[in-house]
């Protein structure tokens, strides 16, 4: 994966700043710009300077007044500019796009998790809406609940019967993020997407041995042999471990069919590059998981090219629905929990408290990355 990231990464590099490969990786193997003046020398970069100075220079090649202020446009703003000097926002043919993003769990979700509840409602609104001629899922997700992503699976399956949807994949489409993807008309991935993941787990938490240490006693009373829930405080039974098992293994294979399915590929072809394997978005294409390398934008002129659409405008979902509380925690004057907490132990250590939430609200088997991955 990550070399498969690097000869991406390096070629764009090398294309931009006229740099050979073998020469970027010298200077990645030696550190040779591990200063700006080092990268400098090595052509990585043009000018070391303050960021007054960067102004400056803006302002003199937009001809402005050194005092004077120059325009700016923000990179969202910017690309919704650029997308819709494309369309025809006069036509009543719509492509409906729909954000799936974060962690995928139930509920109704924001603009961070995808829930359940918001992500199902859109697919129905949007098959439902005449106006609307095709679908794009715009997926970031390194995955979540298994269950949660088999029922927007379902979701997908159903509406891709009545309009075409295609899938356009950002950082992640890792496990559930897939699995809510491997459906589709077509599916596109940059090149550096975290495509794949194919596989699921379960989690037994357990701390008898810490418990025992402690003094702590825990004894169940049931009716029948496996009539009680787990506890983390007893050893684990075999027995229920292999309840468990057979439960994950259920749910990888259903995970596998409908990939196969989609992607039109024997289970086999499947299993021997799933088992939970990432793949870079350039691998992810070589060995079908993905039809197209391309952006968002690729994505949405598919959409337009299967619903046989020359003029049309766009939608964005989900609307999520929220409550007074929700919407006032929002405000400038109403600081929510989380802003109190983050000033009060720092952001890193905020992240790592957000994990270990997460690792609580994880229950029932999984379709997650393992692991987080951090590229510097």
């Amino acid at each position: 994966l990550l070399n498969s990231i690097w000869t991406t990464v390096s070629a764009d590099i090398s294309k931009s700043r006229n740099i050979p490969l073998p020469k970027l990786n010298e200077i990645a193997n030696g550190l040779l710009a591990r200063t700006p003046e080092m990268a400098k020398e090595q052509h990585l970069v043009d000018i070391v300077a303050y960021e007054d100075v960067y102004h400056d220079a803006i302002r003199k090649a937009l001809k402005v007044d050194k005092d004077e202020d120059y325009n700016k446009i923000s990179i969202s703003d910017y690309t919704q500019n650029h997308l819709a000097t494309a369309l025809d926002n006069a036509s009543s043919d719509q492509i409906a796009i729909i954000y799936a993003q974060g962690e995928i769990g139930s509920g109704e979700g924001d603009v961070n998790t995808i829930g359940e509840g918001s992500m199902r409602r859109s697919l129905q609104e949007a098959r439902k809406n005449d106006d609307v001629k095709a679908i794009v899922l715009r997926i970031d997700s390194p995955g979540g609940s298994a269950l949660t992503s088999d029922l927007i699976w379902r979701e997908i399956e159903v509406t891709k019967k009545v309009k075409p949807v295609v899938v356009s994949m950002g950082n992640y489409a890792a496990s559930g993020g897939y699995y809510i993807a491997c459906n589709a008309n077509k599916i596109f991935a940059e090149n550096n997407t975290i495509t794949g993941s194919i596989g699921v787990f379960g989690m037994l938490p357990n701390f008898s041995p810490l418990a025992n240490k402690l003094g702590i006693n825990s004894e169940q009373v049931k009716t029948h042999e496996n009539a009680a829930n787990y506890s983390p405080f007893l050893p684990v039974d075999e027995k229920f471990k292999a309840f468990t098992l057979e439960g994950v293994e259920k749910i990888y294979n259903t995970f596998v069919t409908h990939v196969a399915e989609g992607r039109k590929m024997t289970f086999s072809q499947v299993d021997s590059i799933a088992q939970g394997r990432v793949w870079s978005g350039t691998e992810a294409l070589k060995i079908g998981l993905v039809d197209k390398i391309g952006g968002l934008n690729d994505a949405i002129a598919e959409a337009a090219k299967i619903a046989k659409l020359k003029k049309y405008s766009t939608q964005n979902y989900p609307e999520y629905e929220k409550t007074l509380n929700d919407l006032l925690g929002n405000l400038p004057f109403a600081k929510s929990k989380e802003a109190f907490i983050k000033e009060e132990i720092g952001e890193e250590n905020y992240l790592l408290l957000e994990q270990v939430k997460k690792f609580q609200k994880q229950k029932g088997v999984q379709a997650i990355l393992p692991y987080g991955i951090n590229i510097y």
